[in-house]
């Protein structure tokens, strides 16, 4: 026992001298890396003009415009013709051309002066009504409660929810350190969340079909539970967790439970509608205390708006900030930003109302079709094999090949998709941008053709590949951290 006592303690101070020259060399690479990865984000530094002090005189507005037309241009070019998994959903130049103008006829309009602003009140209500009526919040015992609000996007919903219970937890129940129970596949918005608000984060496995795992979540919920989370569907694999299992443990164990929808909220309910198979995920199960659904992804407004819904007008006042002594008089907001732009609001209230039932029935459809063929040719490539059973966001690993490398492949053919960890894959969350003619197609032969060049030559340097790779295999995940950091800080370089 003291000879295995001692050879530990050898092999922690060995580990311990190490440490700073891996680091070191960890830096070496990624310092490499990060010079490669600024000419890719930093395009315009050597032709265009770099503007750190405000000019003496203002530069014309013709001149600004032509500038910035330019750069749209070149960037436009990048996922118009359908080669960028998710970012841009619908895309459509005639859809786009009716945002612009309901957001110029609302450029001045903020939803903090409802005074003044009245119009923005009756575009959120409405936006929040029929969201919860797509999500069944007329199956409840009172239909009328269901309510809402709108956000910023997926995150701020989720951050919103989050507060909404740990407040909720602390005057109800009188907890002091909260846990919340989450899915290692679950949207990372949870554990930044968590970082924000205090939140102790209890990670459960995935089983092998990447869906939260049922007695992992039993074992995980103790007194100091607060909420439990499910997506539908997930992320990095677009699967959907058993949410109605889920739901109703919370249930049991009379805590929340929240339905990330935000990246399918605008889809399950009409592939359901269609008579594809998929499971409840809403307020018809009676365990479901809120949802999270985002807009501006499958509901087609501009970024950035989603909706975060809750089972009752009492659990939503959790979420609301109210100031009744500061001097500049009494103050309220719904969400966390004061001002916000109701341009945006606006824009999301009209795209509702112009797609309509009938037009998210038909995108939804189109959107499935061509991740069936997708999938088809995935499957059709021996070297490859697809994640879980997805409907529409489709994440895809090798055995045998360097999926990054794969990556890079697809790449270099102008494909923007997303890299996974965890196990190692690539993922695509189709869009209409690839139900247009002959993009699914287009997509498995490049894919088949970046297979065929890994395996001609699997030992190739560069790309995208070492990162990560790195970062999957590296224990130091405080310096890999640290990287990340200074990669944001590449984005703010001038």
């Amino acid at each position: 026992m003291a000879s295995l006592k001692s050879k530990v303690i050898e092999i922690v101070e060995n580990t311990a001298k190490s440490i700073p020259f891996v680091r070191k060399r960890i830096e070496q690479e990624y310092d490499k890396m990060l010079s490669d990865i600024e000419k890719s984000v930093k395009p315009y530094k050597e032709n265009t003009e770099t503007h750190a002090v405000l000019p003496k005189e203002g530069l014309s507005q013709e001149t600004l415009l032509s500038m910035m037309q330019k750069l749209q241009t070149k960037e436009q070019d990048k996922w118009t013709d359908g080669y960028v998994s998710g970012a841009v959903y619908h895309g459509d130049s005639k859809h786009i051309q009716f945002l612009d103008e309901v957001m110029a006829l609302h450029s001045q309009v903020n939803p903090l002066h409802s005074d003044i602003w009245p119009s923005a009140n009756k575009y959120e209500a409405e936006i929040v009504a029929m969201t919860a009526n797509m999500m069944h919040g007329n199956a409840v015992e009172t239909p009328d409660e269901v309510c809402g609000t709108l956000s910023s996007g997926g995150t701020e919903s989720i951050l919103l929810a989050m507060k909404t219970y740990r407040d909720k937890a602390r005057a109800e129940r009188g907890i002091k350190k909260p846990e919340m129970v989450v899915p290692t596949t679950a949207h990372v918005a949870f554990d930044k969340a968590a970082q924000y608000f205090g939140i102790k984060m209890r990670h459960i496995p995935v089983d092998k079909s990447f869906r939260a795992d049922l007695k992992a979540l039993k074992k995980a919920i103790n007194k100091n539970t607060i909420v439990v989370v499910g997506s539908a569907p997930s992320f990095p694999h677009g699967v959907i967790d058993p949410i109605e299992e889920m739901s109703e443990i919370a249930r049991k164990h009379k805590i929340g439970f929240h339905t990330d929808s935000c990246l399918g909220g605008f889809v399950i309910p009409w592939a359901e509608k269609l008579g594809y198979d998929v499971p409840k995920i809403d307020f018809r199960l009676s365990g479901v205390t809120s949802i999270s659904v985002d807009t501006h992804k499958y509901g087609y407004a501009a970024k950035g708006t989603s909706v975060v819904l809750y089972r009752n007008p009492k659990l939503r006042h959790y979420q609301y900030y109210t100031a009744t002594d500061w001097p500049g008089g009494l103050y309220f907001s719904p969400s966390f930003a004061g001002s916000r732009p109701g341009a945006l609001s606006a824009a999301c209230w009209a795209t509702l109302l112009s797609v309509g039932e009938q037009g998210y029935l038909e995108a939804t459809k189109k959107i499935i079709e061509a991740a069936e063929i997708i999938k088809k040719g995935i499957n059709e490539i021996p070297e490859l094999h697809i994640l879980g059973n997805p409907l529409w966001v489709i994440s895809f690993a090798s055995d045998t090949l360097n999926i990054y490398q794969i990556l890079d492949a697809m790449g270099e053919k102008g494909w923007s998709l997303n890299g996974l960890h965890r196990p190692s894959a690539v993922h695509i969350a189709l869009t209409l941008r690839h139900t247009q003619a002959g993009v699914a197609e287009r997509f498995v032969t490049d894919l088949s053709e970046a297979v065929e060049k890994v395996k001609a030559n699997p030992k190739a340097e560069g790309g995208m590949a070492p990162v990560y790779g790195l970062a999957a295999t590296l224990p130091f995940k405080g310096a890999i951290s640290d990287i990340l950091k200074r990669y944001i800080d590449v984005l703010y370089k001038l």
